[in-house]
């Protein structure tokens, strides 16, 4: 299209999707007359930093504000509208039906392009007194604004959040942060479900050591109220908890309802089907944000996954192709997450081992804990990370990282990696930048490259971290001291040290598995073994430390 040839843009919500998608319009068109229409009152914030605004961690409530409508007319000439709710699409007319809620006055808009940005709502389960005055969800601005108000004018002390996903950890974080005490109710038997359960108790250790008690693999059934006011929660173990708010961070539903009413094609994951340029079944409708399912970088299959960055670049897509027919595609998101819990943060990016055999992909996975840079310098932190990879194509599935510090570094590469489709070669060979306060020579990527890349040539299989090790030989190479820490039940104890000199020891005929304290000395006696006349040899993978988060049972 000609940057000179007059074309109508309409774009149906703001925030990450529609907003960026008007700025990009008018940037490569300037003669592009372009209307935004929002349902709520603010067109651009940052939802994400909500929950650090109700823990004032952000104290001043304007830097959450974007980008104003006057911003928007005076920068990039651009008709924002908020409080404009769209409630039809004629697509052969190419028309919207919109209603002003603050006049109550209904009017036509036409269009020649169509961007929907309408985002998903919070999940609000049908039970007996969700509607209390207390009960509240998290999406936008005014959401925070009424619960900061009910926390400071009721002086809360104890609340509940259901959900344990992002939110409901950040909020969880921020409500302990106004030192009210906190419990948190999940219906997975973990915290982070998108986590695999090891690596996921990481994070509940460190919420209970902060004082949340944690209610899992249970659902709230009822909440209990007096008048119209919640005063706590029943779950369905019967459990009754006490609470002053609570708050419901259960996961989203996209707004589809304007789409599919259009004709525009649903995908089978309930969000609007598009192509990499961000158009519907109707070509002349774009679709942006939480509503749209993308196609996901390492499952190659349509995938709802609601966050801002996928929304952002989407959004900057759509609007580019919109007035031009013309835009770099979308490239496919792999889902790189990432929350901070009190003193860890969590991240992960592509396949966990729980969601690449749901997908019924080949897989493998390893776990290393080293440092997040040098040992020896100062303020070493230890980095718990998880790599998964499909052995018999050796390419990267995904990633899930717990620690103190270093874990966006890593969870960025090994997400960037994704992107390349690449291998766990590519992993070892990373130049990546290194000095002591930075990182190692080796870095833990490296690492957990090298582990899979023995694996993966047989100089050392590993067991991982879930496996049914009966019938095994156990062998333990720690130290005296950490054998009578904690152990397995049945182990043959010989200290790597000593190993060479004691193999008469150990039964050849039967199939050994090394454990150590991470994995690492554990490997080096593998490879002894395997030199020495020894067949079947296997190394468990995180070492007795990652047997404490895999199966705590063992060692209660």
């Amino acid at each position: 299209m000609s940057e000179t040839e007059r074309l109508k843009v309409v774009i149906v919500g703001g925030v990450a999707g529609g907003a960026s998608a008007a700025a990009r319009a008018r940037r490569c068109h300037e003669a592009a007359e372009i209307i935004l229409f929002e349902k709520d009152e603010y067109v651009s914030f940052a939802n994400c930093g909500l929950p650090y605004f109700i823990g004032e961690e952000i104290v001043e409530r304007s830097k959450l504000i974007v980008a104003t409508p006057e911003l928007f007319k005076q920068r990039f000439n651009i008709d924002v509208r908020t409080k404009h709710l769209v409630q039809a699409i004629n697509y052969d007319r190419k028309t919207v039906t919109v209603l002003n809620q603050e006049t109550g006055v209904s009017f036509e808009e036409t269009w020649d392009r169509l961007i929907l940005s309408m985002g998903a709502a919070p999940l609000v389960p049908p039970m007996p007194g969700i509607d209390a005055d207390n009960v509240f969800t998290l999406r936008n601005l005014n959401d925070a604004d009424n619960i900061k108000a009910f926390i400071k004018q009721h002086n809360c002390q104890r609340a509940v959040v259901v959900g344990a996903g992002f939110i409901g950890l950040e909020m969880v974080e921020q409500l302990h942060r106004l030192k009210i005490e906190t419990e948190l109710v999940e219906l997975q038997p973990q915290v982070l479900p998108p986590l695999d359960p090891e690596m996921a108790r990481l994070v509940q250790n460190e919420l209970t050591a902060h004082g949340v008690k944690l209610h899992l693999g249970t659902a709230v059934e009822t909440v209990n109220v007096e008048g119209s006011t919640a005063v706590g929660v029943t779950l369905g173990n019967g459990t009754a908890i006490a609470a002053d708010i609570v708050i419901l961070g259960i996961g989203v539903a996209p707004a589809i309802g304007l789409a599919k009413a259009a004709g525009i094609e649903i995908g089978n994951r309930g969000g609007i089907s598009v192509n990499e340029f961000m158009q519907t079944s109707h070509p002349h409708v774009y679709a942006v944000g939480d509503a749209v399912e993308y196609m996901h970088g390492v499952l190659e299959q349509p995938q709802r996954i609601p966050l801002a960055g996928p929304a952002n670049r989407a959004g900057r897509i759509a609007g580019q192709h919109a007035v031009t027919a013309n835009a770099d595609a979308m490239i496919s998101p792999v889902g790189t997450a990432i929350v901070r819990v009190f003193g860890v943060t969590a991240a992960m990016t592509g396949l966990s081992k729980k969601s690449a055999e749901r997908s019924q992909r080949n897989n493998r996975s390893v776990i290393v804990i080293p440092k997040h840079h040098a040992g020896y310098y100062p303020g070493a932190e230890t980095l718990f990370l998880k790599l998964t990879y499909d052995p018999g194509t050796e390419q990267i599935l995904g990633a899930q990282a717990v620690g103190k510090e270093g874990v966006d570094k890593r969870i960025d590469v090994i997400a960037t990696a994704l992107k390349f489709k690449g291998t766990i070669r590519d992993l070892a060979g990373l130049d990546l930048a290194y000095a002591p306060p930075f990182g190692s020579a080796k870095d833990p990527i490296h690492m957990a490259a090298f582990v899979a890349g023995n694996d993966l040539d047989n100089l050392t299989s590993i067991v991982e971290v879930d496996a049914d090790l009966s019938g095994y030989q156990i062998l333990d190479v720690r130290s005296q001291k950490e054998v009578e820490t904690f152990c397995f039940p049945e182990i043959t104890h010989i200290p790597v040290d000593e190993l060479r000199g004691r193999l008469h020891e150990l039964d050849v005929t039967r199939p050994i598995i090394t454990v150590c304290h991470t994995g690492m000395r554990a490997y080096v006696a593998a490879r002894i073994l395997q030199q020495s006349g020894f067949k079947n040899v296997q190394n468990l993978t995180g070492g007795m430390l990652m047997q404490r988060y895999a199966r705590p049972e063992l060692f209660e």
